[in-house]
């Protein structure tokens, strides 16, 4: 029989995805599970495995052609006997009749109070998922946009630009200065000049609507971690024979952010300006930046409170990998409340990181290093003694989250850095490696 093969949900807040390449052809057998395309959303780039075994008939979709979840996108022949998946034909309609685990919220997630979509066709245009979504949600008409990227495509800031009077041209929005991003570089001969990827496309409209829509400054302590590196290279060859895992500096201080985060519960937050509410967040969705070969990714570990040091660092190897190999899922950067970005790994010395909206908070760990530092000894005498030390960056949306917040959460997670017993794992593994 023939199967039209739809493209499937791809998390819980993806409704289209773009066809990146197909990695089949017409007349190719498929095997069941196996990648038959590369497709794209403004979250991640994901392949999609075929439901079934069979002959490939017919392609749907183009290359860069954008196309809503449940749409078919390949055909195949399956045969009377092939293996098919359970959700082949159609996306699954169990996921949307179960009922949603209960939860506790002072009014209707935003979804909810969301008035409906204008209706319109975006048949033959070439638009981003992130284009697509924010079209929706401001009730514009792609066809009465003018669009400034290449070629003509509509881009991020064409809607900001025309949600001023929904419906009207971008061209016709009043503008105070020239349109961010309008300026076109001087190429010169010998330079080379390549497209933009499409992930670093979505970097680009994320990091600037962040910008654009948040209030942001950083501030910054400087820690003493020397008891933290100590402990972390007393236990880290018991850590790797009985776990498996190598830990690193990130496992203690993303353990210690988490913990502080209970006490500031202002910067495991999410602010709602259009319903006038702020979100506190009961358990942490800890984001790790991730710097793969595509681009900028930052996958979610989901209820980072109930982990230990040693159970983040396997997380965050386990997402780091996949991240670099191309297999995360959409729903594997959903669910983000507080990010931190490891800036230190690569040398950084201090940074100021764009915040990933809506989280309030995210937090650069730059590199650790030894410096003298001038100490008070038992005797009330000055000394000079060398440590480790390094910087804590927490940039913060001023909207909801004050300077002294701010101040408050990084000397009590400096202070957590330089005091803590980091749990019982911990000791055992020191107790094991002292043995």
């Amino acid at each position: 029989m023939t199967l039209k093969v739809p493209l499937p949900q791809l998390g819980e807040s993806v409704d289209s995805g773009t066809i990146v390449a197909w990695l089949v052809k017409v007349g190719d057998t498929v095997a069941l599970e196996q990648p038959i395309a590369e497709v794209s959303t403004d979250k991640v780039d994901t392949e999609i495995p075929s439901p079934a075994a069979g002959t490939v008939v017919a392609l749907l979709a183009a290359p860069e052609e954008t196309v809503a979840v449940g749409a078919p996108i390949l055909e195949l022949e399956t045969g009377a006997d092939a293996p098919v998946g359970a959700d082949a034909g159609a996306p699954a309609p169990a996921a949307a009749a179960t009922p949603a685990p209960a939860r506790v919220v002072s009014a209707p997630a935003p979804a909810a109070r969301a008035s409906a979509p204008a209706s319109f066709s975006t048949t033959g245009m070439k638009l981003s998922p992130l284009v697509k979504r924010r079209l929706r949600e401001l009730g514009l008409d792609p066809t009465t946009l003018r669009g400034t990227g290449p070629g003509g495509r509509i881009t991020v800031q064409d809607v900001e630009a025309a949600s001023g009077r929904p419906g009207a041209p971008a061209s016709t929005a009043p503008a105070a200065r020239p349109a961010i991003g309008a300026a076109r570089p001087v190429v010169q001969p010998g330079d080379r000049v390549e497209p933009l990827s499409r992930m670093r496309r979505v970097i680009a409209e994320r990091m600037l609507a962040s910008m654009q829509t948040t209030a942001q400054l950083t501030s910054a302590v400087e820690a003493d971690v020397t008891r933290m590196m100590a402990v972390r290279s007393e236990i880290r060859d018991v850590a790797r024979a009985r776990y498996g895992v190598s830990i690193s500096p990130l496992a203690f201080i993303a353990h210690a952010t988490v913990r502080t985060l209970a006490d500031h519960p202002v910067l495991n937050a999410s602010i709602d300006m259009e319903a006038g509410e702020v979100v506190y967040h009961r358990g942490v969705g800890l984001g790790i930046a991730v710097d793969a070969p595509q681009g900028l990714i930052v996958p979610v570990i989901r209820s980072a409170e109930e982990l230990n040091p040693i159970g983040l660092q396997q997380r965050v190897a386990d997402i780091a990998a996949r991240a670099r190999d191309k297999k995360l899922s959409p729903d594997d950067l959903a669910g983000g409340t507080f990010t931190i970005t490891n800036t230190g790994s690569r040398g950084s010395l201090f940074d100021t990181p764009i915040l990933n909206a809506p989280e309030v908070g995210i937090l650069a760990t730059p590199t650790i290093e030894k410096r003298p530092v001038i100490l008070t000894d038992e005797d009330g005498e000055d000394v000079i003694a060398i440590r480790y030390r390094t910087y804590l960056c927490l940039s913060y949306d001023h909207r909801l989250v004050d300077g002294a917040d701010a101040a408050r959460f990084l000397t009590d997670l400096a202070e957590r850095l330089d005091t803590s017993d980091w749990g019982p794992e911990i000791s055992d593994l020191q107790a094991a490696a002292r043995a």
